[in-house]
């Protein structure tokens, strides 16, 4: 594990909610839910789907991401959450040439 790995997730549960978190070791953090030892909101809403992720270098601009993300509405997550997917399909579609 990377120590400057400072990363925000966006979690689908089995319930259609999402659920926001910042954590230092992502794998580590979704076992935890999936295990329902992570936040008490995500406890027996699995299992999850991982569906925005964005890395940061220092833990406060993780923080600062992640308290901004919670301020969004659903529909505005979704669009967070389709604007990142745009993202790594054209960084994809970049390498391929």
């Amino acid at each position: 594990m990377d120590v400057n790995e400072h990363t925000v997730y966006i979690l689908k549960c089995k319930d259609k909610t999402l659920y926001t978190g910042y954590t230092n070791d992502l794998e580590h953090r979704v076992a935890m839910h999936e295990q329902g030892k992570g936040a008490k909101y995500t406890r027996g809403r699995g299992p999850f789907q991982v569906v925005f992720v964005e890395r940061f270098s220092t833990k406060e601009e993780a923080l600062q991401k992640e308290y901004q993300v919670k301020q969004l509405s659903r529909k505005e997550k979704f669009q967070l959450i389709r604007d990142k997917l745009k993202e790594v399909i054209q960084y994809e579609n970049t390498e391929k040439l």
